[in-house]
């Protein structure tokens, strides 16, 4: 007996997302943007007596450190596991189908986009709206003092900068494009906290950041991967570090 051919030209009707499904979605995102987790760490820390300050009022190294790298640890593990709690696999949402070394090369090769990105808003910035740069120094630069400290700030900022935000960057695209309007929506939306969470750099620096985590995050929907964005943002952050040691050095 012949099979039926199906029809080419035939498109499945897709499932009408129900507004609880939306508002989980919704609660997921708010949970893992890293603001919750945060304020509690905090809270946590501060309960079991390590101080957020150093002795000269600046924020303590050990403090910032320590809550970066426990909140990127508790932030990808939430992720991970409402991912699987959807039956869903955190490989397949996060890496893709896609060859890891290859589109770590991919995100080598954004750097020199990256940085002309930051330096061509920062100098528009400047002319446009000069009051925009209200802050000299980044307050992490306070935290700097020895070598050590450079190093640890490095893997830190790895992690913490590289691989969370690019999993929660990825994470809120993925349930945007499920359940609430659209993956660019997500990045759109993200990409506002994502500069606004760096406004003590400075109003300019919260724009370039902004616009930043737009591009690495239409970088993750073409790709439908971290890999790149996560290279791209680790090492322009390793990068930034390096250019700060260096002018300290003079």
């Amino acid at each position: 007996m012949l099979e039926p051919v199906p029809d080419p030209s035939y498109i499945p009707e897709r499932r009408r997302v129900l507004p609880l499904e939306r508002v989980g979605a919704l609660v997921e995102i708010l949970i893992c943007s890293g603001f919750p987790t945060q304020v509690l760490l905090i809270v946590v820390m501060q309960g079991f007596g390590m101080p957020m300050h150093a002795a000269n009022g600046h924020l303590s190294p050990a403090f910032v450190f320590t809550l970066s790298l426990l909140d990127a640890l508790l932030v990808v593990g939430l992720v991970v596991t409402f991912l699987r709690a959807h039956h869903e696999s955190p490989r397949q949402v996060l890496l893709g189908n896609v060859r890891v070394f290859r589109e770590g090369l991919l995100g080598l090769a954004t750097l020199p986009g990256v940085f002309m990105l930051v330096t061509l808003v920062l100098i528009l910035v400047g002319r446009v709206a000069p009051q925009l740069h209200n802050v000299s120094t980044n307050p992490f630069e306070d935290m700097l003092h020895t070598r050590t400290d450079a190093i640890i700030f490095g893997v830190v900022v790895m992690i913490a900068g590289g691989v969370r935000e690019e999993v929660q960057r990825g994470f809120i695209a993925h349930r945007f494009g499920q359940y609430l309007g659209g993956a660019l929506w997500g990045i759109a939306v993200y990409s506002v906290f994502f500069g606004a969470a760096h406004i003590d750099q400075g109003y300019d620096a919260t724009i370039a950041i902004g616009l930043l985590g737009f591009i690495w995050g239409l970088l993750y929907i073409s790709r439908r991967s971290i890999v790149a964005p996560v290279v791209s943002h680790g090492l322009f952050d390793v990068a930034q570090l390096l250019k700060f040691l260096a002018f300290a050095a003079r």
